[in-house]
C-alpha cells in the first residue's frame, strides 16, 4: 500500500535494480548522457516517483528528521528556496499541516522561494526574496509569530568553478541563518544545505553561538560523490538585550 508523502518509515538505501544504460544521442554531451543514466538508475528518484515526492531531495530532510526530530506535530515552519517542494511536502506530513493526526497539534508550513510553486496541500506558498527588507516581519505576519524550525536546501547557481560555488553556498547558508535568528523562537531549529570546502569556519562558529549543539550530516540520500552536507543547529539562543547592542 502506497504511503503519504512524509509518513515516517526507515530511509535507509533501497536495493538496486538492474542498471538502465542509456545510449548516447546526436547532441547530447557525455556529461549528459551520465546524468541522465545515474537518475534512471537512482533508487531515491524512483522511490520519490512512486510515494508521490517532488524530487529525491524529500528523502534527505526525511532522514534528518529521523535522527534529529525536529519536524513535531504543531511545529511552525519555513522552507527557503521551497522549490520544487519537496521539503514541505515532507513537513505537512509530519507536523501535521493538515490537522489529520487525530489529538497531535496542528502545525504550519511556510514556503518562499524567488520563483512561483505549484500549490501544496497543508503548505502556505509566497514568491519572495527572503534577502529583501522587511522579510523577516512579513514571513512572522504569515505564521502569525516566531518560526520553531527555519530550513533550507538552496544552492546558489553554479559557476563550474568549485571553489567559488563553495564560497557562493556558504554565503547563501550564512544570509539564511540571520535570517533564522530573525524569525526562530527560543529552543529552534535551523537546517542547511552547505558544500564540504574548508571555508565554513565562520559560519560554524555564527551558529555555535547562537544555538546549543551544531551537527553537520551528510544523510544517506545525499550523492557519495556529491560534496554536499547539513548542518543542523538545535536549541537556538536569542541575543539578550546587552548581547545585542
Amino acid at each position: 500500500m502506497a504511503r503519504k508523502p512524509g509518513e515516517r518509515k526507515s530511509s535507509g538505501r533501497g536495493q538496486r535494480d538492474l542498471k538502465t544504460k542509456v545510449k548516447t544521442a546526436r547532441g547530447r554531451r557525455a556529461s549528459s548522457t551520465r546524468w541522465l543514466q545515474r537518475q534512471l538508475n537512482d533508487p531515491y528518484v524512483k522511490r520519490a516517483k512512486a510515494e508521490g515526492y517532488r524530487g529525491r531531495a524529500a528523502f534527505k530532510i526525511l532522514e534528518l528528521d529521523d535522527k534529529y526530530r525536529f519536524l513535531v506535530p504543531g511545529a511552525r515552519v519555513v522552507d527557503l528556496g521551497c522549490a520544487p517542494g519537496g521539503w514541505c511536502q515532507v513537513a505537512v506530513t509530519r507536523v501535521n499541516a493538515l490537522g489529520e493526526k487525530s489529538g497531535k497539534a496542528q502545525g504550519t508550513v511556510l514556503g518562499v522561494d524567488l520563483q512561483e510553486v505549484e500549490p501544496i496541500a497543508g503548505a502556505e506558498l509566497h514568491q519572495l526574496d527572503f534577502l529583501e527588507d522587511g522579510a523577516d516581519d512579513k514571513v512572522k505576519a504569515w505564521l502569525g509569530g516566531s518560526a520553531d524550525v527555519v530550513m533550507s536546501d538552496m544552492a546558489a547557481s553554479s559557476s563550474g568553478h568549485k571553489q567559488t560555488d563553495h564560497l557562493r553556498i556558504v554565503a547563501l547558508c550564512e544570509a539564511a541563518a540571520e535570517f533564522a535568528f530573525d524569525v526562530l523562537e527560543e529552543g529552534g531549529t535551523f537546517v542547511a544545505k552547505v558544500l564540504a570546502g574548508g571555508a565554513e569556519a565562520e559560519l560554524q562558529g555564527l551558529l555555535k553561538r547562537r544555538f546549543d549543539k551544531v551537527a553537520n550530516v551528510k544523510p544517506p540520500a545525499s550523492r557519495s560523490d556529491s560534496s554536499e552536507k547539513f548542518v543542523v543547529a538545535t536549541g537556538y539562543r536569542p541575543l539578550t538585550p546587552a548581547e545585542g547592542d
